[in-house]
């Protein structure tokens, strides 16, 4: 299935859907009909049993320029701008695993999307920059929590502080993304690891999810608790026996999500 029309675009390959930033020409900035439009896909994608993982990249050189500045000045107010829907809060309603394969600059709210993502792979030509202090403002999308857990918090102030871009190189070394991939490679790549994470058992990959988020958000005590009620309801699966008697029996398992 192929969704071409709007400029957030969505392929399901078997299993796997692939949502595309489509707006090259504006370095995939996003406009308010393009929330709209990522909202609706991630709502249907989340209904869909038939899909276990997806994929977030863009179009063109960048993967993400963040809002549409230009049509910032369209807010009446600074209430009205802080209670717009925002399509950060979208990606993490998406309950599949998500992986960002960032083939350019990821930059403000287009980096807070690919944290928003559960992995991240970028082309040696991904830049990361949060350069809201530049223009006056801070991100709003996560992005203080989100970077300082993924890169410790004196890294994330050197970002956040100064707004000056930070190099695929640099990121992998602080751990923002965990592969760095020629260009040509990264959707590949990105589609190999999708492809996999879907063959597995698609509740207990929900429940992976869900407990890593939660993780950040618990004292160690309620999160080790948490993650043993996660496990409990994943072993009363179908798909728990079916792994069961797939490993007794020395076979691939096949898993349904029930």
């Amino acid at each position: 299935m192929t969704e071409t029309h709007g400029e957030i675009r969505l392929d399901v390959r078997d299993q796997v859907a692939v949502l595309t930033l489509h707006r090259p020409a504006k370095l995939n900035a996003i406009t308010p009909q393009m929330t709209d439009q990522l909202t609706g896909h991630i709502a249907a994608l989340n209904g869909d049993p038939q899909v276990r993982a997806a994929v977030l990249t863009g179009a063109g050189r960048a993967f993400c320029a963040g809002s549409d500045i230009g049509g910032l000045a369209g807010y009446d107010s600074a209430v009205q701008f802080g209670r717009r829907p925002d399509y950060c809060d979208a990606i993490h309603t998406l309950a599949k695993p998500v992986i960002a394969a960032i083939n350019g600059p990821a930059l403000g709210g287009g980096l807070e999307l690919a944290l928003g993502c559960d992995i991240r792979l970028a082309a040696g030509s991904a830049t990361f920059t949060a350069p809201e202090i530049k223009l006056g403002w801070i991100g709003g999308g996560g992005m203080s929590a989100l970077l300082a857990h993924s890169i410790g918090t004196s890294n994330a102030a050197l970002m956040l502080l100064t707004g000056d871009p930070v190099d695929a190189a640099t990121a992998l070394r602080w751990g923002l993304v965990t592969e760095v991939l020629p260009a040509a490679d990264l959707t590949g790549r990105a589609m190999q690891l999708a492809t996999v994470i879907a063959s597995r058992a698609p509740i207990a990959a929900q429940a992976a999810k869900r407990n890593l988020r939660a993780a950040f958000e618990m004292p160690l005590g309620r999160a080790i608790d948490y993650e043993r009620q996660l496990q409990t309801i994943c072993f009363a699966t179908e798909d728990a026996a079916e792994g069961r008697a797939a490993f007794a029996e020395r076979r691939a398992a096949v898993f349904h999500g029930r």
